[in-house]
């Protein structure tokens, strides 16, 4: 039998890049599904069912990523990712964007935390 494989780039849209809540939904999207599903920036390449994998991609606003699958519904779980990826993660019906939120308790920080990620931008 042979296995499905499906790929899709995509671009990381929403200003606060894959933060927790946006990991967490690919994490419980992907584990759901038969098919084995990796995040791919760069030279890493992580399990799209692990939440802190997913953040420590470091992937930021405007970073592409391709999404790999493979196995029984591959290009359905893609075609579903996608859409969350061009949808901001459907941050816009939350409200506010984390940037928002996170200025409201902290005002004066910004969205990305301290703590350098492997391979993070520079700051300009």
């Amino acid at each position: 039998m042979t296995q499905t494989r499906a790929t899709r780039t995509v671009t990381v849209v929403n200003p606060g890049g894959l933060h927790l809540r946006a990991a967490s939904l690919i994490a419980e999207l992907t584990g759901r599904v038969p098919a084995k599903v990796e995040l791919i920036k760069g030279n890493k390449r992580v399990d799209a069912t692990d939440v802190l994998q997913i953040v420590l991609l470091c992937a930021f606003e405007g970073d592409q990523l391709l999404l790999e699958a493979t196995g029984q519904h591959a290009d359905a779980v893609l075609e579903t990712l996608s859409a969350l990826f061009a949808n901001s993660f459907d941050e816009d019906k939350l409200g506010t964007s984390r940037q928002g939120r996170q200025a409201e308790h902290n005002p004066g920080e910004t969205s990305r935390s301290d703590a350098p990620c492997e391979g993070d931008r520079p700051s300009a």
